[in-house]
């Protein structure tokens, strides 16, 4: 097993995909430890492809990947200019809801950067404003829609969540759940860019004309968030329906309607989206492996025994996974911290007492920093090659945005409320199961 672990080791500093390090481990433990026949690990790659709500997935993924093709941010750039570009700092309130808009439906900050950033910058730079505040807004938006529905961590955290033992979640709860902590970080953002504004931003005169103009021009693209959001809000769509609604949706009006996809550009589409939901099927396959050797070898009852030595209080031990999760966002990017984390992690908070869909939020609310830390941060990473500046330059210019969302990550820990209150208002409240803990 020594000589296994340091050959991972070595794989994982060469570079070789996550999933090889994960499903090596699993394979080893089954082999050496266990004593399972490694082949266990494919009925895991059975389960996960035959759960309903893992059809979501690649039709997000595709839905995302169209948007991210056509006009569409330009023409939400234009909306979200004349519903609120006329309040003060309105330029900064725009880049902060486009921005989060975007990233919810494509799922990827990187893609938000080069999308939205692009057009945001120019415009920016033209109304004066500091360079660094820009550089660190536009980095920054482009992971606020992390906690906003139909984003895809937050349909990993429910597949992976909702298979430990006694829990009761479902990702509906979890879209619901990441509302109002999306907005609260949205608004901490915003009132700090609100002093530029008034500074930089010229006061517009809100224009009727305008926004009808911008409205007709998005007229087609309007309805999706309405039939995605309102559908599952209202329980009228479930997740993978909404997915399948989405996928066509978009399909059809970009395609037949607005005429900005081609068949070549299609085939473009497919196959990048497909990359990465085969990515994704291979991490999580592997994870849900690993997690029956975690649950075999009985890993986080003893580390649940290990910290109640030393931590007896829940919130102590919340304090202290924000520590945790902050380095792992750091080392780690989100897709692969929920496949690896999460089943370590969800066991013993339950027995802290913290609910599953409080502790989702909060632990994508944290991953959420690890798009803008180093070593991994995708986001400085992007933002250092998409604007030309070297990535300390980056990493100077979001410090006050980061200092802005490690206290809204603290408000969310602390406050459930701000992610439980409106599962009160559906028929299907996130539950933990005591009995199954015993």
């Amino acid at each position: 097993m020594t000589f296994i672990a340091l050959g991972l080791l070595l794989l994982a500093i060469s570079g070789e995909p996550l999933f090889i390090i994960i499903g090596g481990m699993a394979f080893a433990n089954f082999y050496f430890v266990i004593d399972i026949a490694p082949a266990t690990l494919f009925t895991d790659f059975y389960r996960l492809t035959t759960m309903p709500i893992f059809v979501a997935i690649p039709l997000f993924i595709f839905s995302g990947y169209l948007l991210a093709d056509t006009r569409l941010p330009e023409k939400m750039l234009r909306l979200t200019n004349a519903l609120v570009g006329w309040l003060p700092g309105g330029l900064c309130f725009v880049a902060l809801i486009a921005c989060s808009i975007f990233t919810a439906f494509t799922g990827a900050s990187a893609i938000t950067i080069v999308g939205i950033g692009t057009l945001l910058y120019p415009v920016f730079q033209k109304d004066g404003y500091p360079e660094n505040f820009t550089l660190g807004l536009i980095t920054t938006g482009g992971s606020l829609g992390t906690l906003l529905m139909p984003c895809l961590p937050l349909i990993l955290y429910g597949v992976i969540a909702g298979q430990q033992k006694g829990v009761s979640l479902n990702v509906e709860d979890m879209f619901i759940a990441g509302l109002l902590p999306a907005i609260l970080l949205i608004a901490l953002l915003y009132a700090y860019a609100f002093f530029f504004g008034i500074k930089y931003s010229p006061l517009k005169k809100f224009s009727f004309a305008e926004v009808a103009a911008a409205t007709w021009e998005i007229k087609w693209e309007l309805p999706l968030p309405v039939l995605v959001v309102g559908g599952i809000l209202t329980g009228l769509f479930s997740a993978p329906e909404a997915a399948a609604v989405a996928a066509i949706y978009v399909l059809v009006v970009e395609w037949f309607v607005i005429r900005d996809l081609n068949f070549r550009k299609l085939i473009s589409i497919i196959r990048r989206s497909m990359i990465m939901n085969g990515a994704i099927l291979m991490i999580v396959g592997m994870a849900l492996g690993l997690t029956d050797v975690f649950v075999t070898l009985s890993v986080p009852e003893k580390l649940f025994e290990f910290l109640g030595q030393y931590i007896t209080s829940k919130y102590t031990f919340l304090l202290l996974l924000n520590g945790f999760l902050l380095m792992v966002g750091a080392l780690m990017d989100i897709f692969s911290a929920c496949a690896i984390v999460v089943p370590i992690v969800v066991p013993i908070a339950l027995k802290y007492g913290v609910d599953p869909v409080h502790l989702g939020i909060i632990f994508l609310a944290n991953l959420e920093l690890g798009f803008l830390t180093p070593p991994v941060g995708m986001s400085l990473f992007i933002s250092s090659l998409k604007f030309n500046k070297s990535l300390p330059t980056i990493v100077r210019s979001i410090l006050p945005f980061i200092a802005l969302l490690l206290i809204g990550v603290l408000l969310i820990t602390y406050i459930p409320a701000l992610s439980l209150y409106l599962l009160e208002f559906t028929d299907k409240p996130a539950i933990i199961d005591p009995s199954s803990l015993l």
